[in-house]
Formats: C-alpha cells, sequence, structure tokens
C-alpha cells in the first residue's frame, strides 16, 4: 500500500469515509504517494481534496467529471465604496441563459477546435460552483500585496466552475471497467485519454475567462484577472503523474482559497520549501462537513430560504434554487480559518490577503 500524508494539526477531525476512500487508493498497483489536504471529505468514491502520484499510471476516474474544476480571481475597477448591493443585484439577470458571443472563434483563440463548442461554455453551471463579490477584509503581507500591483479599495470577483459537460463527456468515454486499474501512461489510451483532459482544462479556464467578463459587462465594471487554477486534474510530475481530485496547485503562483458563500476566502502564496511534503497542492476550498443530503434534511427544518439570503457576515445570497440552497448553505461546510491555519502551520502557503463576501451568485431562473 502507498504511503498517505495526511495535512492537518488534528486528522481525527476528517471523516472516516473519506479516510477508507484514500486507502482504497492507496492500495491500487502502481499508486506511490497520496495527500489528504485539510479540506479532505468524502467524494462519491473518490476522497475529495487530495492529491495522489504515480510513476507509471493514469486513472480518469481521480480527475473525475469535472475536468479543469477550478477558481478565477479578478481585480475590477469598481471602487468599493460605490458598490450597492441592491443596485447590484437589480442588474445580474440573464447570466445562467447561453452566451451571445462566438464560441468558434473563443475557442480558436485558444488553440481548441470547434466541435467542442457548447451553450454551456461562459456559464457557472450547478453544485458548488458560484461568482462571488468580494472586498479587501485585511491585508496579512503588505509588502508583497504592494509588490503585486493590488489594489485595497476594488471590488474583487471570484469565479468557481469547470468544463460543464465536456468534463463528464471525456471521463464516460476513458472508463475503465474496474476503475482501480490505471491506465498505463505510456499506452494509447492514456495519451488519448490526456490529449482530451488537456483541452477540457483549457475550456475550464475559458469558460471562467468568459463568465468573469460577462458578469463585468452587466454590471459596466472593467477588470483584470489576478489568476486562475484547476483544481481536478492530472499532470506530468518527476517523471510521474500528479493527479489532483480537489486540490488545489502549489507550483502555479497565487492560489485563493475560498471558505464557504458565508465566510472569508484568501489569497496566497505558496512555499516553494515546504511543497513537496504535500505534493506540490493545497486546499482547494473549506471542505464539505456534510453531504447534500445531509445539509438539506438539517437545514430545510431550520432555515426559511429567505434566511439563506443573507449570511452571518452581512452579505448576500442569490439562489432561485430552493434545494441548493440549502446544500450549499455555510452550516454545510468547514471552517475555512481552520484549513487555512493547518497549511500555515506546516509552513505550505503564505497568506497575502482575507476577502470579505459581498454578493454571491449560483443560479437565477432569469
Amino acid at each position: 500500500m502507498s504511503a498517505i500524508t495526511l495535512i492537518a494539526t488534528d486528522p481525527a477531525r476528517f471523516d472516516p469515509v473519506a479516510l477508507d476512500q484514500l486507502e482504497a487508493c492507496a492500495r491500487y498497483d502502481g499508486m506511490a504517494r497520496i495527500v489528504g489536504l485539510p479540506d479532505l471529505h468524502a467524494g462519491n468514491g473518490i476522497a475529495v481534496g487530495a492529491a495522489f502520484w504515480s510513476p507509471s499510471h493514469v486513472w480518469p476516474h481521480l480527475v473525475g467529471s469535472d475536468i479543469g474544476c477550478g477558481m478565477a480571481l479578478w481585480e475590477t475597477d469598481c471602487l468599493v465604496r460605490k458598490f450597492r448591493l441592491s443596485a447590484i443585484e437589480r442588474k445580474l439577470h440573464g447570466l445562467d441563459a447561453p452566451w451571445a458571443g462566438d464560441y468558434a472563434e473563443s475557442l480558436a483563440e485558444v488553440g481548441l477546435p470547434p466541435h467542442i463548442a457548447s451553450p454551456a461554455l461562459g456559464t457557472i453551471g450547478g453544485g458548488n460552483h458560484f461568482v462571488e463579490f468580494q472586498r479587501i477584509e485585511a491585508i496579512a503581507d503588505e509588502t508583497r500585496f504592494a509588490d503585486l500591483g493590488l489594489r485595497h479599495d476594488r471590488v474583487w470577483m471570484m469565479v468557481h466552475s469547470g468544463s460543464r459537460g465536456l468534463g463528464q463527456a471525456i471521463l464516460q468515454a476513458h472508463r475503465q471497467a474496474d476503475a482501480r486499474q490505471g491506465i498505463p501512461a505510456g499506452h494509447a489510451k492514456a495519451k488519448a485519454y490526456l490529449a482530451e483532459h488537456d483541452g477540457a482544462l483549457a475550456w475550464a479556464i475559458l469558460n471562467r475567462q468568459i463568465i468573469a467578463r460577462r458578469f463585468c459587462e452587466s454590471l459596466g465594471f472593467g477588470g483584470r484577472r489576478v489568476l486562475d487554477i484547476c483544481h481536478n486534474s492530472v499532470t506530468p510530475h518527476r517523471s510521474g503523474w500528479l493527479h489532483r481530485k480537489g486540490a488545489a496547485p502549489a507550483d502555479r503562483g497565487l492560489v485563493t482559497i475560498p471558505g464557504s458563500r458565508g465566510d472569508f476566502s484568501y489569497l496566497v502564496e505558496p512555499i516553494a520549501e515546504a511543497a513537496d511534503h504535500a505534493l506540490h497542492s493545497l486546499a482547494h476550498g473549506a471542505g464539505r462537513k456534510w453531504s447534500r443530503k445531509d445539509a438539506h434534511a438539517r437545514l430545510s427544518r431550520r432555515f426559511k430560504v429567505a434566511d439563506l439570503q443573507r449570511t452571518a457576515l452581512g452579505s448576500q445570497v442569490i439562489c432561485e434554487d430552493r434545494r441548493l440552497i440549502f446544500e450549499e448553505a455555510p452550516d454545510a461546510y468547514k471552517d475555512i480559518g481552520m484549513v487555512i491555519a493547518d497549511l500555515e502551520q506546516v509552513g505550505l502557503i503564505r497568506v497575502i490577503a482575507k476577502l470579505r463576501p459581498l454578493l454571491s451568485y449560483k443560479t437565477r431562473a432569469a
């Protein structure tokens, strides 16, 4: 069985089901190292918040169906003092509808073929995906913040989405009869999967870019992208293959780690010296405390939908899916502060800034 490293000051906090899922993967032939990150939680057969390294094999199901899912962080040109929730809320309409832009041209600009165009391009999708407007709550490293040319008085925008149906189609096309049996990396089947996987990564990054532009245009904002990172991927790493399932890369520069939609998010910089301990990976968010089913069962008895449209931090949530708003409620997630503290404790990150949510958008009928 391969070695499992858990990044946590108190590993007893981890869900035993998630740990069992890691141990099952550790028994795969060809698996060499596994890391469970502080946001580790049980997934659909595979633990989320983990990184897996093999010198010889690729497992499509370890990446999952939302290839390229990730976070983009934008600094808009809107001053925080001019951001009015009521006015912003009124303008955010029609953003779940298909994008009116030129799909083929946009795909060609990033080297993608026109046959993977889809009406989903430029849309957020469901589940835990969102667009969130934020402001800087606190700057932890003033010097680094200034060196990066960042501005504390601007509204920020975080986009969380992925490859939508494209990643699902790729997984289905390459799913193994026995998921435990990886594909030898040199095999033609692995090369075919990796080529389609890389296309889905590019598609997901483009998707987040178009989403950000749509939201900015609807509000009359300009903006610049500060970072974009994928947390579902498989990439070459030290003569092998590093699979990340809900794990942010620590080798691609700045990372944003969001809390729940009613908690703070963090802009962090990975620390290279300690990166190998965690397979050059970081937590991708707070991580679920309860499953979707449990969250709905627990919270729908205690709260009304209207109760969840405002958070304890005073931010607003736009989510017109009456089930999803309970499944994605802040109480369903772990404490992001503890996740960040665990990463800091083992020397994996340096916090640059903490961001406060202003408005979270998930889905709207029209």
